[in-house]
């Protein structure tokens, strides 16, 4: 891929005896929004801690952007471009969600910034999202939905070229996922940030996404359009399951 932003050749990951990803290589494109799916348990979170610098590579490369980053710091992947949200979200409750934001815009960019910027990209990152952000509203007030939004606007505050999104749709209701799916597109096309996109609603997510990869038992097993991947068999086997009539439904819809 010629315009790759990611690149992962052959990462592996080792616990012991146990190997949790297994020799895993794909590429992501500028621009794309890719979709990484599997059962629990097949790898996904563990390519993200090691993207995202909270675990070390056994063995295997990552580069972003030309650069090989496999076992940087977390905090030196963000500051290189590397944005990332988690699936529980764990904001500061002693303070305001614009606060919340702002220390991310703050100690995130990898260089210095001021307050003022600071708070300016904090007040951006939450109108992208859609949360309403007055000077004292606490975080306290939000719900699920609430949470969602306020952990990607953290990641946004850091000024990502490539956002990690780790289960988005987790605890929300169809509307909310519906939301929170354009917002990611959204995301996509207004600030051109490239995304890596795990969830397990695969019939919100297989409309959005321009790829799928599919991982078991920490092996890559399918690659592919969504509408390919979709009518695998294998996929179909370990993952699908009884869901695979519904999600290829939604792929031919988004068609």
């Amino acid at each position: 891929m010629a315009d790759a932003i990611l690149t992962v050749e052959a990462l592996t990951k080792r616990f012991g005896g146990f190997t949790a990803v297994d020799e895993v290589s794909f590429t992501v494109g500028q621009g794309e929004i890719l979709g990484l799916i599997g059962p629990n348990g097949s790898g996904k979170s563990t390519i993200f801690n090691m993207i995202a610098g909270l675990l070390r590579p056994t063995a295997g490369t990552i580069r972003f952007q030309g650069q090989s980053v496999g076992g940087f710091s977390p905090n030196r992947i963000c500051a290189l471009g590397i944005g990332r949200t988690f699936q529980i979200p764990r904001p500061f409750h002693k303070l305001s969600i614009l606060e919340n934001v702002a220390v991310a815009g703050y100690f995130g960019q990898g260089r210095r910034v001021g307050k003022a910027e600071a708070w300016e990209t904090a007040a951006r990152a939450l109108d992208m999202v859609g949360l309403a952000h007055g000077d004292h509203a606490s975080v306290d007030t939000l719900g699920a939905a609430g949470l969602k939004k306020l952990e990607l606007a953290r990641a946004l505050a850091t000024n990502p070229t490539l956002l990690l999104a780790d289960e988005s749709l987790g605890g929300l209701d169809e509307s909310e996922m519906d939301q929170a799916a354009d917002m990611l597109e959204r995301i996509r096309r207004e600030m051109g940030i490239t995304i890596i996109w795990v969830e397990h609603i695969m019939g919100v997510l297989m409309r959005v996404v321009d790829r799928v990869m599919v991982l078991d038992h920490g092996e890559l097993i399918s690659e592919g359009l969504p509408a390919d991947v979709a009518h695998d068999p294998k996929v179909i086997e370990v993952y699908l399951g009884t869901d695979a009539g519904e999600v290829q439904a939604s792929v031919g819809a988004a068609g």
